[in-house]
């Protein structure tokens, strides 16, 4: 364990990578990484392989090959692991919806842990397997909740012990593992020099200390001989159960074979989980590169601190938990607001900032619609330059997105618009020249697409509950009904008065009196539904509505 602490200090440092050779020690030019021959999908990515943006190529063409680490189901899934699975799902949408890439995406479940046997110690009458059942399908619900697509496939590591014990014993025979006496199963990282060590600088560290049975302190498990008490299964070295790190290797070979596109996850376990599988796998199908590009997420903070949001630190926010207060559409923007690669800050400031971008979306995108609709009456409009506005903007988020998939430019570039468009929707009282909806229609169609793309639903389709179409015609009958009280009221009669410097009499036109309490009582129910989440706005004599949840909303 110290050891692999001591050597999560590397994973940041700028390393030279090795890459494994069937012949002996590889020389300093072979350590290069090898760049893919194929489809050329014109984007960019940062591949921790290289630490650098490399062109992302794909092995066939508009298809993407992806494996990605689920989740180890013993306890309540948490934000920082929502942090993760969110931004990979957006990098996915944007490959798949504005690139045209096919992404074929493999998740594994660990359902088979050292911290689910023990957590299911704990819980008196719950067996590690019902255990982890209970909180993977919790997991999919979280995931669901947070508009996550699901994978092609999940698959889980007890569905697989035969292929994991079969793969194991490839490594054996290939040289790169041994068994020891007391039932365990190494992978020797002696039989591969200094080819260990793609993803982080090794140099240093002792070592894992306890483990008494390896030749090497850097050595680690393929197959765990089974304890007392704990689940096990048949192998040839005896009963036991898969090593962590196997588990991936296999089950990722087991779909994609000796070659795989992407491969993502946190950069926690950039070292030693992903280092280990890619020393396994490229020792199992004896090649050179097995995956070609391992995108890491930067990990969740609290404010303040330097740690990671995490289960065993017991400092995280669950996923249900924060959807009480907030909801999905807000979490994504969130995560859109920074790079994925990057730390992101968990606090009141920065999901008030993501609440209020999507509530000034929403908001822009009313106003288009009332303006479409006639109900908002503007100031001429400017036409050649939104549009113009529109086509720089589409370039722009295209250009950020294939730039190692920039959101946070993005963003910015789609809120630049929406602030020209906002603009120029100035309310009028009087209207002079002609009015200008297609290009409103146009900028309204582009940002909900784009925002699509990003897993971001502005029409709220998905969290409408059964009965909203009966509360939406509701109130769209009393903001009827209201707006025809308020015509009535606001119809003036003449008043007669005197012109103090020429003593001439004029007309001045005024609500009648008896109407003014019509006029305050609207203005009261208008006021009084706003806190309830139905916000009315007049424009005139006539009235639009929407209905807001946190930062999005419903309208009329």
């Amino acid at each position: 364990f110290l050891w692999e602490i001591r050597a999560c200090a590397f994973v940041f440092a700028s390393l030279r990578h090795v890459c494994i050779h069937k012949e002996g020690v590889p020389t300093r030019a072979e350590r290069k990484w090898i760049k893919p021959v194929g489809f050329d999908t014109g984007v960019k990515t940062y591949n921790s392989l290289t630490k650098q943006k490399e062109p992302l190529v794909l092995a066939q063409e508009r298809i993407a090959t992806w494996y990605s680490c689920g989740p180890t189901v013993y306890d309540h899934a948490h934000l920082g692991h929502a942090c993760s699975y969110v931004r990979f799902d957006i990098l996915q949408r944007i490959l798949s919806r504005l690139f045209e890439i096919n992404v074929i995406h493999v998740m594994v479940i660990t359902d088979i842990d050292d911290k689910i046997i023990q957590r299911s110690l704990e819980v008196s009458n719950i067996s590690p397997t019902v255990l982890a059942r209970m909180h993977e399908e919790e997991f999919k619900r979280d995931m669901q909740a947070l508009r996550v697509l699901p994978p092609a496939v999940y698959m889980r590591v007890t569905d697989n012990i035969p292929q994991i014990v079969a793969f194991i014993e490839r490594i054996i025979g290939n040289g790169h593992g041994y068994v020891t006496s007391q039932g365990n199963v190494y992978f020797d990282t002696q039989s591969i020099g200094n080819r260990y060590g793609k993803l982080v600088n090794l140099g240093g560290i002792v070592g894992e200390l306890g483990a008494q049975d390896k030749r090497d302190p850097r050595d680690f498990a393929l197959w765990k001989a089974s304890k007392p008490h704990e689940p096990h299964w048949e192998s040839p070295w005896g009963q036991g159960r898969p090593g962590w790190h196997i588990e991936c290797s296999t089950i990722a070979s087991s779909v994609f074979g000796s070659q795989l596109d992407i491969h993502s996850g946190g950069i926690d376990l950039a070292f030693p989980h992903h280092e280990n599988e890619i020393a396994q796998s490229e020792a199992y199908h004896q090649c050179e590169q097995w995956g070609n590009y391992f995108l890491h997420s930067g990990h969740l903070h609290l404010k303040g601190s330097v740690e990671k949001m995490s289960k065993s630190l017991k400092n995280y926010v669950t996923i249900n938990d924060f959807l009480e207060s907030y909801t999905a559409n807000e979490f994504r923007l969130f995560c859109l607001l920074t790079r994925y690669r990057s730390a992101i800050d968990y606090s009141d400031a920065s999901t008030n900032e993501a609440r209020s971008t999507l509530s000034t979306i929403s908001a822009f995108c009313h106003n288009a619609q009332a303006y479409m609709q006639g109900h908002l009456l503007c100031q001429p409009i400017e036409e050649g330059i939104l549009w113009e506005r529109l086509s720089a903007t589409q370039s722009s988020v295209r250009k950020a997105l294939a730039d190692d998939f920039d959101t946070p430019k993005a963003v910015g570039a789609i809120m630049s618009l929406i602030h020209h468009g906002n603009c120029q929707l100035q309310p009028a009282t009087k209207v002079d020249g002609p009015r200008c909806p297609a290009v409103f229609g146009a900028m309204l169609s582009y940002v909900r697409e784009i925002l699509g793309v990003f897993g971001v639903d502005l029409l709220d389709r998905k969290e409408v509950h059964d009965s909203s179409g009966v509360l939406n015609n509701v109130v769209e009958e009393l903001v009827h009904f209201r707006s025809k009280v308020r015509k009535f009221a606001l119809s003036v009669g003449d008043q007669a008065s005197q012109n103090p410097q020429t003593g001439s009499e004029i007309q001045k036109r005024h609500p009648q009196p008896d109407r003014v309490p019509l006029l305050k009582a609207c203005d009261a129910l208008r006021n009084n539904l706003a806190p309830l989440g139905v916000h009315i706005k007049d424009r005139g004599t006539n009235s639009t509505w929407e209905i807001t949840r946190g930062g999005e909303t419903r309208k009329n």
